[in-house]
């Protein structure tokens, strides 16, 4: 790109990065509204974590149709479609509060997801498109993930500011954050509506939409095992602060009060946050393949000094903490198990990104199918986390992270053997 094409596109990356915050807002409320779930209708962990599963197997219906939609449609169109059903969802999700209904909030998580994926879609390969592909491609997109890690960080935390006493927890205290995801929908609207967003796919569109072709974006080994890579990827993501979340407002076991709870869950947030700023900075420099096999290599350390050592050894951690009204850091003494599994969110931070950017490397036109696939399997991140709470609720907290674990060894194979591009013969343009 010129300096001039980087100039005219700075208010659509900025459109594109705003996207991508709503998307953590929406998606991270799930987590801390399965606490909220337990005590308002005696659910257990795994039934807790069902607004996850929701939220992300509304993936595996959406992923595919909305690849076509924005193959057909263009970004702008799509975008705007999915912050309409992403309003809907959350007004469902407040109307539950009113009825007092498990199963309403959990159609409003499955319609919210609808919206997730369609904007999941859309935001990534443009991040790509406006970056340049390549490393700085995967830079742009780190970039994003900083502001998505921002809006990850806020969520548990005004949820634990909101629900003071978890004992007396009901899905009205939520409102508030309620509020301010559907106010942010009601923004972006506006502002993507005003906005010119480039759709360079669309401009070779007519002249490739009659030919048939033999191959497509599954042709590619390195693709294929990078969509199951985010598959791993985004149940890891999320099943390590939302069983966190449980584990430490569990009364019997750890002993801290929801507020306490979400901040140190939201601490783990905010260090996807530096982490990823962190990615971003580096982006143009340092491969995506060497950032996710260090990231992959660090966190599965860290899960294996989680899941070992005991939770009766305290630690003191900085964390968020609420001082007369305001959020700031202060010292927490929680079980040592829960300051390692907080570190993850910086080996987590860079890895969407590096997957992504991994995965579409060398595909050419079939980059907006292989982005829809791509949206499809990031369901495995309401599969994997309500798997590891089954086991949660079967052999305790820190057993669980099992799964996590495979999860990682997974990430760091791919990083290392299964990103390579083994189909160079394959035509892509």
């Amino acid at each position: 790109m010129s300096s001039t094409e980087k100039k005219n596109y700075l208010l659509p990356i900025i459109v594109m990065i705003l996207l991508f915050g709503m998307v953590s807002f929406v998606t991270n409320l799930a987590a801390p509204m399965g606490v909220v779930l337990k005590n308002q209708f005696g659910a257990s962990n795994a039934e807790g974590m069902l607004g996850v599963l929701a939220n992300f197997i509304a993936y595996a219906f959406m992923g595919i149709p909305a690849g076509i939609l924005l193959k057909k449609i263009g970004y702008k169109k799509t975008a705007l479609i999915a912050i309409v059903v992403g309003f809907v969802g959350i007004g469902i999700q407040y109307l539950s509060g009113g009825a007092g209904s498990f199963a309403i909030y959990l159609i409003g998580a499955f319609v919210a997801g609808f919206s997730m994926c369609m904007l999941n879609t859309v935001v990534n390969p443009m991040l790509n498109t406006l970056g340049g592909g390549g490393n700085k491609g995967g830079a742009l997109i780190q970039t994003g993930g900083t502001f998505n890690s921002l809006c990850g960080t806020l969520v548990p935390v005004l949820v634990g500011v909101f629900v003071a006493d978890v004992t007396k927890a009901n899905i009205k205290d939520v409102y508030p954050v309620m509020y301010i995801a559907m106010g942010v929908f009601a923004f972006a609207f506006v502002i993507l509506a005003l906005v010119q967003i480039p759709e360079p796919h669309m401009e070779v569109k007519k002249a490739i939409e009659n030919v048939k072709d033999k191959y497509s974006a599954l042709s590619f080994r390195h693709f294929v095992l990078g969509a199951i890579g985010i598959f791993v990827y985004v149940g890891v993501e999320v099943g390590i602060p939302g069983t966190l979340n449980l584990f430490l407002a569990d009364k019997s076991i750890a002993g801290l009060d929801a507020t306490s709870a979400g901040f140190v869950t939201g601490t783990y947030w905010f260090l996807m946050l530096i982490g990823r700023f962190f990615g971003a900075s580096i982006g143009g420099k340092v491969s995506s393949r060497s950032m996710l096999t260090v990231a992959a290599g660090l966190g599965l350390v860290l899960v294996l000094l989680a899941i070992f050592l005991p939770i009766t050894t305290k630690v003191s951690m900085p964390v968020f903490q609420s001082i007369n009204g305001s959020l700031s850091f202060g010292m927490m003494e929680v079980p040592i198990n829960a300051m390692f599994l907080v570190l993850c969110g910086l080996c987590t931070s860079v890895m969407w990104g590096g997957i992504f950017n991994l995965a579409v490397e060398g595909l050419g036109k079939y980059v907006t199918t292989a982005s829809g696939i791509f949206m499809t399997l990031v369901c495995g991140g309401g599969i994997l986390p309500l798997l590891q709470n089954l086991l949660a609720d079967s052999v305790g907290y820190m057993a669980s992270y099992w799964v996590v674990f495979v999860g990682l060894a997974y990430l760091l194979y791919y990083a290392a053997i299964g990103s390579k591009n083994v189909n160079t013969n394959i035509p892509v343009e």
